[in-house]
């Protein structure tokens, strides 16, 4: 037993020294400065391409080629190769010089919500999940109690020291902070009321809808400031698609503020109802939690077309998310350079193919028509590779090479 953990700390310590070599390399560095130019409105070398394989890692680095069986080394191992495989890709994956641990807090309740979340698991693998709401009647919101977060210094104090112990004399361990809760507030009320009622309630009962939302809001904002009150926050400027300049006022006695962090939320909860519908009972609930941050990204797989006015009506907006469903043209002309438009390609149009000739042309025509603007090229949201286990090879490649081609 000793000698088997033995084998799988030597392992994941060679995977980390791996990663610290390519997070110390001038090409990591350039990687960086790329993304941190793009997000302050500078031009970049060219525009910084990222791809996120979500749900095709399972094809990318199955489960049964992991080698460590401690669940915490596994874990660990699984996220390193990970680094290394998107190495492998050559994607602007950007690498810190240290080891993160999060700050432990406990939640009261520890469900959350006061109630709990569940959903009807799909009868065959890869199928569909559906909601199971827990606020099925209006009786069942007085239910709702607002989260409280309580710093727990023991266990965190235990994290750190186990990081470091493994992992101090390869990657310096850093302790994080962020707030607990997002700015998304579409996630949980359809968990907590289910997608459809959630569209029944904006017709039929608009103050069961007023007042959920209401709710979530009230949760994020005491959750941040729960979190905020013990001087921990740590600054989030870092990874794929907000790694940029430091930004924000001095901090007061050396301790962060939300203002010092970037905010990332979407609403694609409500991206079949109207442009007002979506502002009344989306929108302006989360714009008091924006309010907090310093900088904003807005959207996901949503089409933002017809709502392109409110999100810029952002005040603190620098990443507009064009998905492939918002038409492009519309955002080129509405958001123009005063935002980050991060343009998001469709991944079945990328993974399915045969062909990679479609691909090459869409990239092309794309960046052609987004010339002069301030963007980032992401591919997210990937289920499978279809049989193309070096698809997101041969994108990265092109859009890199495109990227190059139309730089400003």
């Amino acid at each position: 037993m000793q000698r088997r953990l033995q084998r799988e700390r030597d392992h994941v310590r060679e995977l980390a020294r791996q990663v610290a070599e390519i997070a110390a390399s001038p090409e990591n560095e350039a990687i960086k400065r790329r993304w941190r130019d793009v997000n302050a409105l500078r031009r970049p070398d060219r525009a910084p391409v990222w791809c996120r394989p979500v749900g095709a890692w399972a094809e990318i680095l199955p489960d049964e080629t992991l080698m460590c069986q401690d669940p915490w080394l596994r874990h660990l191992e699984r996220e390193f190769r990970r680094d290394l495989v998107k190495h492998g890709i050559g994607d602007d994956s950007p690498l810190e010089s240290y080891f993160a641990v999060q700050a432990v807090f406990d939640r009261t309740p520890s469900n959350t919500w006061g109630v709990d979340v569940a959903r009807h698991e799909p009868d065959q693998e890869g199928g569909a999940w559906g909601y199971d709401p827990p606020l099925k009647t209006e009786a069942d919101f007085d239910l709702l109690r607002l989260p409280t977060f309580s710093y727990n210094p023991a266990k965190t104090e235990a994290a750190l020291a186990r990081a470091h112990d493994l992992l101090g004399d390869i990657l310096p361990v850093r302790l994080v902070c962020e707030a607990p809760l997002g700015g998304t507030l579409g996630n949980p009320a359809a968990d907590l009321r289910g997608l459809t009622q959630m569209m029944i309630d904006m017709i039929a009962a608009p103050q069961l809808m007023h007042r959920l939302m209401a709710y979530l809001r009230d949760a994020v904002l005491q959750g941040m400031r729960q979190v905020a009150a013990t001087g921990l926050l740590t600054r989030n400027n870092i990874g794929p698609m907000t790694c940029s300049d430091d930004f924000g006022p001095e901090p007061v006695d050396g301790k962060i503020s939300y203002k010092n962090c970037w905010m990332m939320a979407n609403s694609q909860e409500f991206g079949a109802v109207s442009p007002a519908m979506w502002r009344e009972f989306c929108l302006d609930y989360q714009i008091p939690i924006f309010a907090e941050y310093g900088l904003v990204g807005y959207g996901c797989c949503e089409d933002l077309t017809q709502k392109i006015d409110g999100v810029l009506s952002i005040p603190n907006l620098r990443i507009f998310v064009c998905s492939a469903w918002t038409d492009l043209d519309t955002v080129i002309d509405r958001v123009g350079t005063k935002h980050v438009i991060m343009w998001r390609q469709k991944a079945s149009d990328v993974v399915f193919p045969d062909d990679v000739a479609t691909i090459r042309r869409d990239l092309e025509e794309g960046l052609r028509r987004l010339q002069g603007c301030h963007i980032q090229v992401v591919l997210r949201e990937l289920q499978t590779l279809s049989g193309h286990p070096d698809r997101l090879h041969v994108w990265t490649r092109l859009a890199k090479e495109l990227a190059a081609k139309y730089a400003a």
